[in-house]
């Protein structure tokens, strides 16, 4: 199977890469719903939500800040790098990730379409258009207000709230035009991303799950690895 696997992405001329948490799990990264210290008495939906950010911005502050921490301490793996290499030696490569963690760009892949935000940028939610992007590092931000006055919030989707329509639309068009559509570490469960494999079939592409699992997609895909992404995907691609 990761030799026809290996053929489809050789013949395609533009391949959709999607990604999902269990990809920068192989890399440490605590899982949403991880168990650690003071998080241990909160649910991500109490913390996750502008209504909490509203009440307790400092204390959804201190979660975000230890992700952070969480996340600068682990590496990309070779999941991540395997794609930052299929972009890099080949045109028509599309990644579209549902993670926040940034690791995808550590890995040297470029213009990664992040559906649900990004951990490591900052805006204002007063709509004064205030946008920043803090290095991948340990050392917490130390100004959590915008010069407006408002609380500065991370860039990321929240429980309530809708994903951005431009991304959508892009990421529809992607799938759509694709031939051969990626399918990574996700449990293709949250919508709308979750729709994104079926446009592409319907758009006529080949639809391949890499997941240690099985999930909602895999009786649709043409084809199934079953296994980490840092062990199947550098075998997907091979330099002439």
């Amino acid at each position: 199977m990761i030799d026809r696997v290996a053929s489809w992405m050789r013949a395609a001329e533009r391949v959709a890469v999607l990604t999902g948490a269990g990809i920068s799990a192989e890399s440490g990264v605590p899982v949403f719903r991880g168990d650690a210290g003071l998080w241990r008495q909160f649910r991500p939906e109490q913390l996750a939500t502008p209504d909490a950010f509203n009440r307790q911005p400092e204390l959804v502050w201190d979660w975000y800040l230890w992700r952070r921490a969480c996340i600068a301490a682990v590496q990309p793996n070779a999941g991540h790098l395997a794609i930052a290499r299929w972009q890099q030696q080949r045109a028509g490569v599309a990644l579209l990730t549902q993670n926040v963690d940034g690791l995808h760009a550590r890995a040297g892949s470029a213009a990664a379409l992040e559906l649900h935000g990004n951990l490591w940028r900052v805006r204002c939610p007063a709509g004064c258009g205030f946008t920043a992007l803090d290095e991948a590092t340990d050392a917490p931000r130390t100004v959590l207000r915008c010069a407006c006055g408002s609380w500065l919030r991370p860039d990321v989707v929240w429980f309530g709230e809708t994903l951005d329509a431009a991304a959508i639309e892009t990421a529809i068009g992607i799938v759509a035009d694709a031939d051969l559509l990626m399918v990574i570490g996700t449990s293709a469960v949250v919508y709308p991303v979750a729709a994104l494999p079926q446009i592409a079939r319907e758009g006529g592409a080949r639809v391949v799950e890499v997941n240690v699992e099985e999930t909602p997609l895999t009786g649709q895909a043409d084809a199934v690895l079953r296994g980490l992404a840092g062990d199947v995907l550098p075998a997907l691609w091979r330099e002439p």
